[in-house]
């Protein structure tokens, strides 16, 4: 056999193999990058869920404490204390309290066990709720999932009980709230990814139990077996369902157990995951590596020596792409060379990790969907302070009663002025909080962006030149005229007012405010700098983070409510700072597009720059 043969098989054999194993590494790691994403998702998904399944139980069980201890509820308890008490007239005041605390389902339970009034089912009334007298203390439990009896029906609820406190003997208050379709609205859930409820409240399976989106009879019975084996053991349990013949239509779902009170399976919580993206990029990977095994051993036929040297540089650093990929570089990208098989192959990998990247995107939005929560369980957190002292001081004040007139002065003096400090840490925070999560929704006239940028300077013209403070100078550099534009001049005025503070408190040596406007691809620009110390790259990036300052006394919240109204505007505002040489505001508002009528109204007017709610936002 000839060298050139021997090449020419060699070439071939070795062009064969390199395609090969090039095109299962790309798929064997594709899949893999796929499965651990998806197992991230679904995870990040059902710690969502289980995140607002207990705050869902949390609000419940504070709007039934509430009724438990409204007055109304301790004379009802007081009055069912009485022997031979006529109770009939307490019937419809569980409809009362579920319609002012947004509750489905309410019932009065008296000590001896007997349901006085239910919201949900009145004709019980007489009858007896044993299991709720089995505790005689409901202050620390949870909320818990539970089968509520209906008239015409069975369904499953998310309740809370609670008793009253100063009642001679018990009384129970349960209330609580559906769990069906609108909980899962509330669920933010990733592109190519579902969620469903499977109320077992029969025994048998019901297909019409089964609640979610783009689910049908047909589709529910498919989950038949899935619901039987968890009705035999509850635990959790992953299994993909294949829809169709095509497995692109088929769908990963973990079913993760919903018990009651006393661990009986009540629900059952799906989280799908389809897996056409991966079947789709998997195929797409194998056409393109059989069409260029084919482009190789064709043109290898003719020059052995060419196709090896064009071939082996591509596959080379195909493999070191799929290599990156493995490793968690999701941006990889491969050069293309060419339009031939070889340049298709590195447009799918290209293709392939772009979705990659854009999907981990999307899974860091959910986790930041997580992270605004969490923020709303510290406000929470930090309202609770205060109400604590509040509470022993009342509690003082009442014993103090039964002092003499000179000591109850000195404790009611004390106690007001706790009472009053303790308040306005209330007011501080609620207001703070409110002036981010609150913001009006803009109202849209036509606005001179330089009219009101004047205004907001305008307003600290003295402090610019304060005796017994460093000068700041005001440089207004406006372009005139200026494209008017869609804006509600308050919120604008409030903002231009945050960035000038912000400068002003930058500067505490004094130095140099400079104002600039101008047209800018078919957008009004407005800067804002200053000649301060600067901030570090780490302090730019994170600096519209909500709560986060550089200042001892800030709140946190002025560039955050400031990025807000910018975005509302559909414009967008980016920082750029260095150390010791200041730092610069930019913002970008679209301009007025022509011929669209929005009725004009003046800026801001002088008189209307003290108001509170103009000053309301705390500069960061």
């Amino acid at each position: 056999m000839s060298f050139r043969t021997k090449l020419l098989l060699v070439v071939l054999l070795t062009i064969f193999a390199s395609v090969s194993v090039v095109a299962y590494a790309v798929t064997y790691y594709t899949r893999s990058s796929f499965e651990a994403m998806d197992t991230q998702r679904t995870e990040a998904l059902v710690a969502q869920f289980k995140k607002e399944f207990a705050q869902r139980g949390e609000e419940i069980a504070r709007q039934v404490e509430n009724i438990a201890n409204a007055e109304i509820t301790l004379r009802t308890a007081l009055d069912a204390a009485r022997p031979n008490a006529d109770l009939s007239i307490y019937v419809h005041d569980a409809n009362g309290a579920a319609q002012d605390h947004g509750l489905d389902f309410v019932e009065l339970v008296n000590y001896d066990a007997m349901l006085i009034s239910s919201a949900q089912y009145p004709s019980r009334v007489g009858y007896k709720n044993e299991w709720v007298t089995e505790k005689s203390d409901w202050s620390d439990s949870l909320a818990f999932l539970k089968k509520e009896e209906l008239p015409t029906e069975v369904q499953l609820s998310l309740c809370s009980v609670r008793t009253q406190p100063n009642a001679p003997k018990p009384f129970y208050i349960i209330g609580g709230r559906r769990l069906d379709k609108n909980f899962l609205a509330s669920l933010v859930l990733p592109t190519g990814m579902r969620a469903l409820i499977y109320t077992n409240l029969d025994p048998s399976f019901a297909a019409a139990s089964l609640l979610g989106d783009k689910i049908d009879a047909d589709q529910a019975e498919r989950f038949a077996p899935l619901v039987e084996q968890l009705q035999k053991q509850p635990q959790p349990v992953v299994r993909t369902i294949e829809w169709t013949r095509d497995p692109a239509d088929a769908e990963t779902f973990h079913a993760i157990p919903l018990t009651g009170r006393n661990n009986e399976l009540l629900g059952i919580f799906f989280v799908g995951s389809s897996r056409r993206e991966l079947v789709l990029l998997t195929r797409e990977i194998l056409k393109s590596a059989a069409a260029v095994a084919a482009a190789a051993v064709f043109v290898g036929l003719l020059v052995s020596f060419w196709i090896s040297a064009r071939i082996t540089k591509p596959v080379e650093e195909l493999a070191e792409g799929a290599r990156e990929v493995a490793t968690g570089r999701w941006d990889t990208r491969i050069e293309v060379r060419g339009s031939d098989e070889v340049g298709q192959l590195a447009i799918a990998f290209n293709d392939m990790t772009r979705t990659l990247a854009s999907q981990k995107e999307r899974l860091v939005q959910t986790e930041r969907v997580a992270a605004w929560r969490e923020l709303a369980r510290r406000l929470a957190h930090e309202l609770r302070n205060p109400l604590f002292p509040m509470q022993i001081t009342i509690e003082n004040l009442q014993k103090a009663r039964r002092l003499e007139a000179k000591q109850f002065l000195e404790v009611f003096n004390e106690s007001t002025a706790t009472l009053k400090a303790e308040l306005a840490n209330l007011n501080t925070i609620v207001a703070r909080f409110s002036d981010f999560s609150k913001m009006p929704a803009p109202k849209f006239v036509s606005v001179n962006v330089n009219e009101v940028l004047r205004n907001a300077v305008r307003l600290f013209e003295p402090q610019f030149t304060a005796v017994g403070k460093p000068t700041i100078t005001p440089e207004l550099f406006l372009t005139d005229p200026l494209p008017e534009i869609d804006a509600d001049p308050d919120l604008l005025h409030r903002a231009f007012q945050n960035l000038v503070l912000n400068a002003l408190d930058a500067m505490p040596a004094g130095g140099t405010l400079t104002l600039r406007t101008s047209e800018h691809d078919g957008n009004v620009r407005i800067e804002v700098a200053d000649t301060g110390k600067g901030l570090t790259p780490e302090e730019c990036s994170r600096l519209f983070t909500p709560y986060y300052t550089t200042k001892q006394m800030g709140t946190g919240l002025g560039l955050a409510i400031i990025q807000s109204v910018i975005s509302d505007h559909h414009g967008t505002i980016s920082v750029t700072s260095e150390e010791g040489h200041g730092t610069t505001f930019r913002i970008e508002l679209p301009q007025r597009q022509a011929g669209q009528k929005v009725k004009t109204r003046e800026p801001v007017s002088e008189s209307k720059k003290d108001t509170p709610s103009t000053m309301a936002a705390a500069s960061d």
